[in-house]
């Protein structure tokens, strides 16, 4: 899940929680084909029946809600397929291609618990460890080290721990299920939302921030221009007051975030990507036209400063996917929509005559752990 839907399912576990409500907890664990979310999609449902955040487009939530009752009723969690084709159980023509397994589980609160939905709240790299056969025990992996609870005996939490720690270091890190020892684990990855830093806070980045901010990134609003570092018009995004001799002590580029420069200021945008090139972000985006970024290598040639060819690789000039965009909304669109396919390990391109799957990428995420 993104950032977003996260605050989204925390919320309604807190209202839940406050209300001394039951409620359980539904997760997509194993997708087949083509379907509409991706393994660790979560949904909470509540006694009454409602529901909160949705694993389809509409179509399974109500058998979903349905089995949660049962569950709450009888306490054991269950894994239930759902085969997504077949109009004989659906009835409703839905034409989907794939079949997804969902675990409904009663949402306790126990030790392992509570520390996952505090790893949640805090954005933590973390994985949770759930066996799918039934046998009680959860173990919770810490991306920082150490572990919380268990599983069924101490060579399994050993054996789950470490597959835990490599799938938080693989540069498609991602949920989904294994067998360790003959058991089938559940790998449910939570990691900090990624990180984009903007260059200038001019009208036009006004909307890149809300779409980025919408989609779950966690943004950062660089500029020396202290009226326009405005809270209303950032919503959501820190912003740091800075001019471009500053940058050293007060802005921090982590590795594998994502850079957008756009200052609309030759100077600015001449050392805001000297800064940039030097950190190990991962991906440098830069406004305007690629004459515009030609002259800005050039100036920086003249000062003394060649980057290597592999950090040049980083750099996106011109920025964003070929939407025929104008308007700052459409450039935003066009920006955000390649950070996420970047994010995603896609190259952005049409959908238009794909028969695989829509969410695997045959990439590679820019994205690397630090």
């Amino acid at each position: 899940m993104d950032r977003r839907e996260t605050e989204r399912l925390l919320s309604a576990i807190g209202d839940v929680r406050a209300r001394g409500a039951r409620a359980a907890l539904a997760t997509v664990i194993r997708v087949r084909g083509s379907a509409y979310r991706r393994e660790g999609a979560h949904m909470l449902v509540r006694e009454t029946g409602a529901w909160d955040c949705a694993l389809s487009g509409g179509c399974l939530e109500p058998a979903v809600a349905d089995a949660a009752a049962r569950v709450l009723a009888g306490g054991e969690p269950v894994v239930l397929a759902y085969d997504l084709q077949d109009d004989s159980v659906w009835g409703l023509g839905i034409g989907c291609t794939g079949a997804v397994d969902i675990r409904i589980e009663r949402l306790d609160d126990d030790p392992v618990t509570r520390a996952w939905l505090g790893v949640l709240e805090r954005a933590e790299p973390a994985v949770l460890v759930t066996c799918l056969d039934g046998t009680p025990g959860r173990l919770l992996v810490h991306g920082a080290g150490g572990t919380i609870g268990g599983l069924s005996d101490d060579s399994l939490d050993r054996r789950a721990a470490a597959r835990a720690r490599e799938r938080l270091r693989e540069v498609l890190a991602g949920s989904g299920t294994e067998s360790i020892d003959g058991r089938e684990l559940f790998f449910e990855v939570a990691l900090p939302p990624p990180v984009l830093t903007v260059f200038g806070a001019g009208f036009d980045a006004e909307p890149l921030v809300r779409q980025a901010w919408a989609v779950g990134f966690a943004v950062t609003v660089i500029d020396p221009r202290d009226a326009f570092l405005v809270p209303s018009r950032f919503p959501g995004a820190t912003l740091v007051s800075s001019h471009p001799e500053t940058f050293a002590g007060r802005v921090a580029l982590p590795a594998g975030g994502f850079v957008v420069i756009m200052n609309h200021h030759l100077a600015r945008d001449r050392e805001s990507l000297r800064f940039a090139l030097a950190s190990r972000t991962a991906y440098v985006g830069l406004l305007g036209p690629r004459a515009r970024y030609e002259r800005l290598l050039s100036d920086l040639a003249a000062d003394g400063y060649v980057p290597a060819a592999a950090d040049l690789a980083r750099v996106r000039s011109p920025i964003g996917l070929a939407l025929g965009a104008e308007t700052a909304e459409e450039v935003a669109l066009s920006i955000v929509s390649e950070l996420v396919a970047v994010r995603n390990g896609f190259e952005g391109g049409a959908l238009r005559g794909t028969a695989g799957s829509l969410h695997r990428s045959a990439g590679r995420r820019l994205l690397a752990r630090s």
